[in-house]
């Protein structure tokens, strides 16, 4: 496994504390943020993510964390989604733990499927380290990392994984904070690679993102049945005073832009308020002429 590049290092600045509280399903749509440090800031943070979301077509889910300023945020955060390949993200995760617990590196093979997984999204290494990890092991990583609400698909479609906005903040939190789960090399091995995610890709939490501070990201984007778009982005946010957390999880979008954009207007409102006055360095959307296609997490008709 290579060393984690310094950039990955400051992520360790976050802590692996409790897990974030998930609203149940179908309580308020109205966003409850909260910091005993920095009410004023939760407040305002809270009115800036109702806004983003107001008005939008489909089913939102937002969880944001930020330890430093001790501030939560969650709008439906317990409601369950497919995952689509966001999913990949606890793949390798779950690989790295299994990894450790042979006390052996990844092999050469496992690293070029990771790369591919993460940075490019690819499907048939998915699909290879899913089977590598198993469904035993894969379920006894998600009860250790403390997503409780996270449950495997009975049929074994990875894609339709049903995730949680809370439970993704967790694994967020495991990646970005030294913990007993994953070791910090293994950490910063993921984290790299999710900031490596190719250009066509890096479009979701990471718009607005703020100059100085590096982007790790995860996306997925699934129609099922030809309509009806699950559009989600995870993104970690480390370094230059910037070490935050956002996920946001949407559903029954009428088209795949549409989802960028609404989970982009949510994470421009959280990174103007967690590091204001900056630049934004990630302008978001999705490349001109990009096609509306799914991520092939699921086969066809399923």
């Amino acid at each position: 496994m290579p060393a984690a590049p310094p950039r990955v290092l400051a992520a360790a600045a976050l802590a692996a504390c409790a897990v974030l509280p998930a609203a149940p399903a179908g309580a308020s749509e109205a966003p409850v943020c909260s910091s005993t440090k920095h009410p004023v800031l939760a407040k305002r943070l809270g009115h800036r993510i109702a806004n983003a979301l107001k008005g939008r077509t489909g089913t939102e889910s937002v969880a944001v964390y930020d330890r430093k300023r001790g501030l939560r945020c969650g709008v439906l955060a317990g409601r369950h989604y497919d995952s689509a390949s966001v999913v990949k993200a606890t793949v390798l995760a779950a690989l790295l733990r299994s990894a450790a617990e042979e006390h052996r590196q990844l092999s050469a093979a496992e690293e070029d499927l990771a790369t591919k997984m993460i940075t490019r999204s690819d499907n048939r290494a998915a699909s290879a380290l899913w089977r590598t990890v198993g469904r035993a092991r894969l379920a006894r990583f998600l009860k250790r990392a403390g997503m409780a609400h996270t449950t495997l698909d009975p049929a074994g479609h990875w894609g339709l994984t049903q995730i949680t906005a809370a439970d993704q903040i967790t694994l967020l939190r495991r990646l970005t904070a030294h913990n007993r789960l994953l070791t910090d090399d293994a950490r910063a091995y993921e984290l790299d690679l999710m900031h490596q995610v190719m250009p066509s890709q890096r479009w979701g939490t990471t718009a607005g993102t703020p100059a100085g501070v590096t982007w790790h990201v995860k996306n997925g984007w699934l129609p099922r049945h030809g309509k009806d778009w699950r559009v989600h982005s995870i993104g970690a946010f480390t370094g230059h005073g910037g070490n935050y957390l956002i996920a946001v999880l949407t559903q029954g979008t009428p088209t795949m832009a549409y989802g960028v954009g609404t989970i982009e207007r949510v994470a421009r409102a959280v990174h103007g308020d967690l590091a204001p006055g900056t630049r934004a360095s990630v302008p978001g959307g999705l490349p001109d002429g990009a096609a509306e296609t799914s991520d092939g997490s699921v086969p066809a008709g399923t």
